[in-house]
């Protein structure tokens, strides 16, 4: 309110219109506009700071947690329960269930501060025509086999099919109704999707990173995210991969090397309770 009366001030003051009409929000906050007839007050005034300081494996970093978000990649059925299509193929999902129990601790702790969520998973068009025939050829590379869009043979659920059980999140991780679930068609979360522009609108500079397989989806998006000029976190404990060990080892040097910080929940709820 107290805003409001000072730009009428301003306005006035300045001879433009005066503000005598109600201001309506266009947009999402931080990047909103207040417009009437008269008038549209582009200066976006800044979401209140929170900040805190978060250990990480090379620094210790000030960050605002109102500028926060956290991307949880593909925590999904095919890939994290055994009746889904990395067990079908042959693959132990036991790793991949290691980030279900952090998540679960740490989420509440950042909705209560108002972090965003976002579900980045696969979620494919049912007649594929997006899907290159390199893409379908890492699901399927006989041609013969179970790959994208194809029924599993334990439930006929078709392999990450966007509205389908086999590319649902795992029933251990329930999203809120306040949380943001993005559809992707590749490894990084930014190609053919709206992550970018809904993390622009959101006023989202620092990414917190989780999900599987480290090594592949999740660093892909980490790495795009990074190319696009955001502030990359990976929390090491709330993210895992079926790839043999060195893989992991080697995906937390570069994070750290080229691409941002690695940190873990613990770290990170430890922060927040001294806010």
């Amino acid at each position: 309110m107290y805003w409001h009366l000072l730009q009428q001030e301003n306005a006035v003051s300045q001879g433009f219109p005066a503000m005598n009409q109600p201001l309506r929000t266009l947009g999402v906050k931080p990047n909103a506009w207040q417009v009437s007839e008269n008038v549209a007050d582009i200066s976006r005034p800044p979401l209140p700071p929170q900040l805190l300081t978060l250990t990480t494996d090379t620094k210790t970093l000030k960050l605002d947690l109102a500028k926060a978000a956290i991307i949880i990649v593909d925590m999904q059925n095919d890939f994290c329960h055994p009746d889904g299509w990395l067990s079908h193929i042959g693959v132990d999902v036991n790793p991949a269930r290691d980030p279900i129990s952090p998540l679960q601790k740490l989420l509440p702790g950042l909705r209560d501060r108002g972090v965003a969520v976002l579900w980045l998973n696969w979620g494919n068009r049912a007649d594929l025509l997006n899907i290159s025939a390199g893409l379908r050829h890492v699901y399927n590379p006989t041609g013969d086999g179970v790959g994208l869009g194809d029924p599993l043979p334990k439930n006929n659920a078709p392999v990450l099919e966007c509205g389908s059980w086999a590319a649902a999140i795992v029933d251990e991780l329930v999203p809120e109704e306040n949380d943001i679930r993005v559809d992707k068609y590749r490894m990084s979360g930014f190609w053919d999707t709206p992550l970018d522009s809904i993390l622009k609108n959101l006023g989202k500079t620092t990414l917190f990173f989780a999900g599987v397989n480290i090594d592949q989806c999740v660093m892909a998006t980490l790495q795009d995210a990074n190319f696009l000029g955001y502030d990359c976190i990976l929390l090491k404990d709330c993210a895992a991969t079926t790839s043999p060990d060195y893989c992991y080892k080697a995906t937390i040097y570069n994070v750290n090397q080229c691409f941002g910080f690695a940190s873990d929940s613990e770290q990170l709820l430890s922060a927040i309770a001294s806010l």
